[in-house]
């Protein structure tokens, strides 16, 4: 069984493989009477889209995305809304070297493993190509919660992490790796450009907060809002670790330390401190949601590295084509895209229990 449907109440299914004619998704769920255009998904895939700097793949992909269904003059009919996104600038004789042996850090192995056959060009359905999809089902995601801000950035790329002091929401969108510090995003081009010429690639951190949620979003148990947040973020290709509010953090901590104490306040408890990450017991606390998300290395690089073929040969592979030195930049729209879908989708699991 292949699982390419995420969500309860709010769910969207991707399609499409990297170098095919198109991708895309279908979202079920949304509520109709929303209002929902071309122009309100478009900012968000401009954002992810590839080739806007030398920091990213080269690969020229305009990114325009299609509404073929689910909205009717100008609004949703609260049927299943069908997006699609063409590619346009495939190269696939770049990975005739893949075609004949696995990519180490790829899905390359795995996918044949599992299914005995794989669609080698650019990594098909395992290609970061993919996430455009959920990006623009997330564009539609954001406009079931309008009362939610989500804002994600790059916190570290190659083990330099920004400094906390220097952190300036503007700067986010004034430079090409998402940095809210001007300090480490001038040494991050020194840094992703030497990974980059030296065939390489660099692993990223990405924050993400997400303020306005109400108290009570979230379900106990086997549905925790951390625990869907952590496999929406799981589920994006190349992240290997998430960690919601402290995380590993906290298991360093001792009780009190970690406590978010409370006093009272004018709407509700005043909180004197977010270890938690916005989130206990499952259920939303009114505290903005925080979390983490490690990014690896981009797998598909220039420097030769030790592999088999599908013969179990030794060999070596290097990977030709255009390919992020950091696919973690362009991971930034990809985890606000999946905060939002987890969001909206219990926006509507708590509005349907409790009214």
């Amino acid at each position: 069984m292949s699982f390419n449907t995420f969500g309860h109440l709010f769910r969207f299914t991707t399609w499409g493989e990297s170098h095919g004619p198109a991708i895309g998704a279908v979202v079920d769920g949304c509520p109709p009477g929303i209002a929902l255009s071309e122009a309100d998904v478009q900012p968000w895939l401009d954002q992810r889209r590839p080739g806007t700097s030398r920091f990213t793949t080269q690969r020229q992909e305009p990114d325009q995305v299609r509404i073929l269904s689910g909205v009717f003059e100008g609004r949703t009919t609260g049927t299943p809304i069908s997006l699609m996104i063409e590619n346009v600038d495939q190269r696939s004789k770049d990975y005739s070297e893949v075609a004949k042996a696995y990519r180490p850090g790829h899905a390359d192995y795995a996918y044949d493993a599992k299914y005995g056959f794989r669609d080698y060009r650019g990594g098909g359905r395992s290609s970061a190509r993919e996430t455009a999809s959920r990006v623009a089902a997330g564009a539609v995601a954001r406009l079931v919660i309008p009362e939610v801000s989500i804002i994600a950035w790059v916190e570290a790329i190659g083990g330099d992490a920004i400094d906390p002091a220097n952190f300036d929401a503007a700067e986010i969108g004034r430079n090409p790796f998402f940095c809210p510090d001007p300090e480490a995003a001038a040494r991050w081009e020194g840094l992703v450009d030497a990974a980059r010429k030296a065939g390489s690639s660099l692993g990223a951190v990405v924050a993400c907060a997400a303020t306005g949620v109400p108290a009570g979003w979230g379900a106990p148990l086997y549905a925790k809002l951390d625990a869907e947040l952590a496999a929406a973020c799981m589920g994006i290709n190349a992240v290997k670790g998430v960690e919601i509010g402290d995380g590993f953090a906290a298991a360093r901590l001792r009780g009190e330390d970690n406590a978010d104490a409370m006093r009272p306040g004018t709407d509700g408890p005043q909180f004197l401190a977010n270890h938690a990450g916005g989130i206990a017991g499952g259920i939303a606390t009114g505290q903005p949601i925080t979390l983490r998300v490690a990014f690896k290395p981009t797998s598909s690089i220039l420097t030769p590295v030790e592999t088999i073929d599908r013969n179990g040969t030794a060999t070596e592979i290097m990977t030709k084509g255009r390919h992020d030195p950091c696919v973690g930049i362009r991971g930034v729209p990809v985890v606000e895209a999946m905060v939002a879908l987890v969001l909206a989708d219990h926006k509507l699991m708590h509005r349907g229990q409790c009214g």
